[in-house]
């Protein structure tokens, strides 16, 4: 099989906080006002990504994992996963806040819902003036005294809130209470598991007029009561250079910004590749084919690569390996 650089169909999400900038500013084939969500690679039961380049186009993330596991996710990461797809990337347009949220841990994960935990990361692409993310508490928090504020209402006020531009990055480990504040779109990088917690969601009702789920019980045991200032990534951001920003048992990323072409020896690099154009526009090509990448959209490289080439004059790429 022929595993040149792979771009998928983007998978939408309608959602109650959604808006329209996966469409104005990232060029989404968006159908709703309130799109929140465009799932870029997921190897997530029922929404599964679907190849929409070359001559794989119509094939399923899924079918090619089973025909080609080894080549296109790496042996090491056959051996760690099988044949489930580990990471899922998104772009996430928040027109209004999120919930107030927090996810489980590996242990939590398996046990209560046989599924991974999820860890992920955030890299903001565009925000509003202003802005916000929540991300932990305030202060250290007594489990007696989140509690008691759930039932008062004053959750947010034990909430820890970061004013976000363009370029900044947030990691979040499981446990950690957070949420994506109106007004930001970011790119998000996470363990395959769609299991979210969520504990607040300001009295919101649904477009049939009813209040959102709650988890609160599942919650308490699953958070992180501690005040930790471990979330904000600081990166470099030398260019024409790969920068490790990320580095944590579930993913590597690494930020680009290249102004002339690159290529990368990948013999040594026993995982896939993904590449996602936060800024500018390139062509990747490996010793099977090219394609090319503008903001916005994402390309998933097979660890039978070679190499990599990428042809640009303006780019910014996160690189996303395991």
């Amino acid at each position: 099989m022929n595993l040149y650089p792979l771009k998928f169909k983007p998978i939408l999400k309608e959602r109650l906080w959604g808006g329209t900038k996966l469409k104005e500013v990232l060029n989404k084939p968006i159908e709703s006002d309130i799109t929140g969500e465009s799932w870029e690679l997921s190897g997530v039961q029922g929404d599964i990504s679907v190849v929409s380049n070359g001559e794989l186009e119509g094939t399923s993330l899924q079918s090619l994992m089973e025909e080609e596991g080894n080549a296109l996710l790496g042996n090491s990461v056959v051996q760690r996963f099988g044949n489930d797809f580990p990471i899922l990337i998104k772009f996430i347009d928040a027109k209004q806040d999120l919930s107030i949220q927090l996810h489980p841990n590996d242990e939590l994960a398996k046990s209560r819902h046989n599924s991974f935990g999820k860890t992920e990361m955030w890299y903001i692409m565009d925000a509003d003036p202003g802005a916000k993310l929540i991300v932990g508490f305030n202060k250290d928090v007594e489990k007696e005294e989140y509690v008691k504020s759930l039932e008062e209402g004053t959750l947010t006020d034990l909430m820890n809130y970061e004013e976000v531009k363009e370029g900044d990055t947030f990691f979040i480990n499981t446990g950690k209470i957070h949420a994506i504040g109106a007004g930001v779109l970011l790119a998000e990088i996470q363990q395959t598991s769609d299991i979210t917690y969520r504990v607040f969601d300001f009295n919101r009702r649904d477009k049939d007029g009813n209040l959102r789920e709650l988890h609160t019980s599942l919650a308490v045991d699953a958070i992180d009561y501690e005040k930790k200032d471990d979330f904000r990534v600081n990166y470099s951001k030398e260019g024409d250079k790969v920068n490790s920003m990320v580095d944590c048992p579930y993913f590597k990323t690494n930020f680009m910004e290249l102004s002339k072409p690159m290529k990368q020896d990948l013999t040594q690099r026993d995982s896939f590749t993904i590449y996602m154009c936060v800024g500018g526009e390139a062509t990747i090509k490996n010793n099977q084919g090219s394609t090319s990448i503008k903001r916005g959209e994402t390309v998933l490289l097979a660890a039978a690569s070679h190499h990599v080439e990428i042809d640009t004059q303006h780019a910014k790429l996160l690189e996303v390996t395991i």
